[in-house]
């Protein structure tokens, strides 16, 4: 009866755990050079229990890892290195499969060049590669993201902004490629889109995009004070992306964003919604740190 009781009680605490509560983050760095700077599913495991995913780190230096696969199970990970073919980019921050096209990745450096990307085994081949359109000045990309609705394409894009002085911006675009895989944008429209939490003088409020099969959008914000920190993070239900039948993008921003977590000591930069599914997987880039990966629930309806 003492043991049932106890139980009882852990069973009870652990239900009203905090988002963030220590234990149900999963180390996948143990460095600079390895947190995660952008996931994209690539696939489910043979068993059904587990899922991969693709992660890009942000390195900057010739040689230096740019692309991994993570198997994520609840409890333990599985981390290959992937071989880059290709011109080599600075800082890649997003990544983002393309609806329709297995194995086909855009990748997106801080910078706003776009990389198209051919995944085979352990080799990432670059298709093409391209410059963003109507980069704004001091633009600096953390988040990409690519919407299929009504047999159509878009893609969503944010400046991350800076503290209280500089809100994040959310631009989108209809989406196509050229024959030979150049992405190909529309019209661009943007707006501006300020994080409640976290509140720092270095949030940025935008650090990754993730659209639920629904159209709506769920963002990770993130404050950076340095190499070691210390960090914070939180992930927000903002709004709504629609694709019209004849391709028009339309983006609607709440006028409160819903915070769905809080993640105090970690830096999310990856927020990636699972297929089929309400699961959310949410990786960090904790500098010095690392890098760090969990699962919640946050792309239901």
């Amino acid at each position: 009866m003492a043991w049932l009781t106890a139980a009882t009680a852990l069973l009870a605490t652990l239900g009203s755990a905090p988002a963030g509560a220590a234990g149900e983050w999963q180390k996948v760095g143990d460095d600079v050079r390895s947190g995660v700077s952008g996931l994209a599913f690539a696939g489910r495991t043979d068993d059904g229990t587990g899922v991969h995913v693709l992660a890009v780190h942000d390195n900057k230096r010739s040689g230096q890892k740019r692309l991994s696969r993570i198997t994520h199970w609840d409890g333990a990970d599985g981390i290959a290195p992937i071989t880059w073919d290709g011109p080599e980019p600075v800082d890649l921050e997003a990544i983002e499969g393309i609806p329709g096209m297995p194995g086909e990745y855009l990748a997106l450096t801080g910078r706003g060049i776009l990389f198209r990307l051919k995944v085979t085994g352990s080799t990432a081949t670059v298709v093409d590669y391209t410059p963003l359109p109507a980069v704004g000045e001091g633009d600096d990309f953390e988040s990409f993201a690519v919407v299929a609705q009504n047999g159509k394409l878009a893609a969503l894009w944010a400046d991350r902004g800076a503290g209280p002085g500089r809100p994040a911006t959310l631009y989108a675009a209809p989406l196509t490629f050229a024959t030979w895989g150049q992405p190909l944008f529309g019209a661009v429209t943007n707006r501006p889109y300020r994080a409640t939490q976290p509140a720092d003088d270095g949030t940025r409020h935008i650090s990754d995009i993730a659209v639920t099969a629904a159209g709506r959008l769920v963002v990770g914000s993130a404050a950076d004070a340095g190499d070691d920190g210390p960090f914070d993070s939180a992930v927000s239900d903002i709004g709504r992306v629609t694709i019209s039948s004849t391709g028009r993008v339309r983006v609607t921003l709440a006028a409160s964003p819903t915070v769905l977590g809080s993640y105090p000591q970690y830096k999310v930069e990856a927020v990636e919604c699972l297929p089929d599914s309400p699961d959310t997987l949410l990786g960090t880039d904790d500098e010095n740190l690392g890098g760090h990966v969990r699962t919640e629930s946050f792309c239901g309806a």
